[in-house]
Parts: C-alpha cells; sequence; structure tokens
C-alpha cells in the first residue's frame, strides 16, 4: 500500500524525500498521458476562502482529467462562511460529499486545523504566508526536469522572502536536497530566521543580497516572487519596497546555459515581457507543471497510484 494513502498534505514538511521523489515519479507518469480516467466515481471539494488562478484551475484540470467530479467555492463570499459559519464545521459538512478537500485560506494555520478535525485527506492549497506545498512540488518538479537531477543545485531565490509562502515551503523541501542558497531581498523582506534554520541545520549553505545582478553568473535557478501587496500589515512598507526586483532579458547575458528562471506567478512587474521569448524562462511551462503534480498527490493520496 502506498505511504502516501489518506496522509494530509498541509507543509512540504509532511512528506519525506522519498515521499517527494515519489510524487514526482508519478507526476512524471501523467505527463506522459494526463488523460486516465482513474477518478471515476470519486468526489473532490475545492475550498478556496482566497482568489487564485494557478491554483485552483490546475486542481480543477487534474481532478477532470482523471474523470473525477469537483465541487466547491472559489471565495469566502459564495459560501457558509459569510453567514458566520465555522472553519470546522465548514470542513465536516464537506467531507460529508467528499473523498478529499483542498482548500486555500488566509490564516496561517487554518490547513493544519482543518487536517485535525476533517474525516477525510486535506491539500493545503495555501495557508496565509506560511506554506503552499503544492507548489512547492511543482516547483520541485520543474526544477528536475531542467537541471535532471535535485540534488547540488544553486538557487537563487528573489524578492519577497519574508511573507513568500511558496519560498518558504522550496526551502525546506531543497534543504533535503543539499542546495546552495542565494538569497535576494530588500533588507525588510530578508528570509525568516526560522525558515533559515531549517538551512543551517542541514548543513548547507545561505548567502544574502540586496543586489540581484550579483547572484546571476552562478545559478541554476533564478526564482523570481511578487512583492505581495496583500501580504503587508503597513501599506507603506509595500509601497518603499514594490519595485525592489526587476529582472529584465538583458541580465540573463552572462548566466549559465542551464539556468532556467521560475516564477510562482503571478507576476506583475518583476520580469520584463521581454524575458518571456528567451529560452531560459520557464514560469508557464512551470504552471503547466501543476497539473500532473496535482494529479499525481490526488492519485497518491486516494490509493489509486503508487
Amino acid at each position: 500500500m502506498s505511504q502516501l494513502k489518506n496522509r494530509s498534505l498541509v507543509s512540504i514538511t509532511d512528506y519525506s524525500k522519498d515521499d517527494i521523489l515519489k510524487v514526482l515519479e508519478i507526476a512524471a507518469d501523467f505527463e506522459k498521458d494526463p488523460r486516465q480516467p482513474i477518478l471515476q466515481g470519486h468526489v473532490i471539494a475545492s475550498l478556496f476562502f482566497e482568489p487564485s488562478t494557478r491554483t485552483r484551475l490546475s486542481f480543477e484540470s487534474a481532478v477532470q482529467y482523471l474523470g473525477g467530479s469537483i465541487v466547491g467555492f472559489a471565495s469566502a463570499d459564495s459560501s457558509s462562511v459569510q453567514k458566520g459559519e465555522s472553519l470546522k464545521d465548514t470542513i465536516l459538512t464537506v467531507s460529508n460529499y467528499s473523498d478529499l478537500i483542498v482548500m486555500r485560506n488566509p490564516l496561517d494555520g487554518s490547513a493544519r486545523y482543518a487536517s485535525e478535525v476533517s474525516p477525510v485527506p486535506i491539500i493545503n492549497a495555501g495557508d496565509g504566508a506560511n506554506q503552499h506545498p503544492t507548489q512547492c512540488l511543482l516547483d520541485l518538479y520543474s526544477i528536475q526536469k531542467t537541471q535532471g537531477t535535485l540534488e547540488n543545485i544553486h538557487i537563487a531565490m528573489v524578492g519577497d522572502l519574508k511573507y513568500g509562502r511558496t519560498v518558504h515551503s522550496l526551502v525546506q523541501a531543497m534543504s533535503l536536497f543539499n542546495a546552495t542558497f542565494h538569497l535576494v531581498s530588500p533588507e525588510s523582506l530578508k528570509l525568516p530566521s526560522a525558515v533559515k534554520r531549517w538551512i543551517s541545520e542541514a548543513g548547507l549553505e545561505y548567502h544574502q543580497y540586496t543586489d540581484l545582478s550579483e547572484v546571476i553568473p552562478n545559478v541554476d535557478i533564478i526564482y523570481m516572487t511578487r512583492i505581495q501587496r496583500e501580504r503587508f500589515p503597513d501599506p507603506l512598507e509595500y509601497e518603499a519596497v514594490k519595485n525592489a526586483y526587476v529582472l529584465e532579458n538583458k541580465m540573463l547575458e552572462n548566466s549559465k546555459d542551464n539556468m532556467r528562471v521560475l516564477h510562482p506567478l503571478p507576476r506583475v512587474n518583476e520580469i520584463s515581457t521581454d524575458v518571456d521569448d528567451n529560452p531560459k524562462a520557464y514560469y508557464f511551462q512551470q504552471a503547466q507543471n501543476g497539473v500532473y503534480v496535482r494529479q499525481a498527490l490526488i492519485a497518491a493520496i486516494l490509493g489509486l497510484k503508487q
């Protein structure tokens, strides 16, 4: 029996290195043939208390490609939360109608709480500034595809390292694969000490910068992130850093041949559109990889692939 069967995914740290590699292996199988009707008769609930495009739609595509049914809502405004229903009551109610729940919620820790009260597995599709483990898995899949390995990668993480949940998850995961981290951010948006501790405890190196151009020639992956207005408690703090980094095509001239640019999307202006036609730009393929990875995750948790 699969070790992932019936297990919630709340944080990327819930999965071991072997668990991660198993999901990526199944994802590669789905990339070869994404239309496998193994979810017929299964219902997946999609509870998005916060707006989403790529994550929500790629989960819905994943379910429909596999022949399953999906129910749920795309914003808290269209749920009974508007009437004052608690998260516990929502989860317990929806679990009656589904085999698995995919949830995004703006509150840090909400996905962990949901997994503790739910009788069916929970997949965290993002909880506040805390974790985004399925984005992390598709990021890992994209790195593996473009580099041929996850081991010994030099990765630059750029932008909002303080509030960026995708960065926090990816640092924790890449710490399993002997990565070297190049952390580029304004002083006010540095990676939190608690996340840096994952790097240190793994015996790995990290280097901090404020100048993006300094790291470009030396890395295998540039992971750009959006400065997220919605995460800032102080609007003035956001205004001070919103245009801190803009990656332009000319800046990639001295980058390594194998280097690829990733971004969890949506982008605002942190990657110039002139980068889009550069073969080193991989962010739209990265988004496509999200379907295969989410197919793999659903199939593994429901015990349909192992």
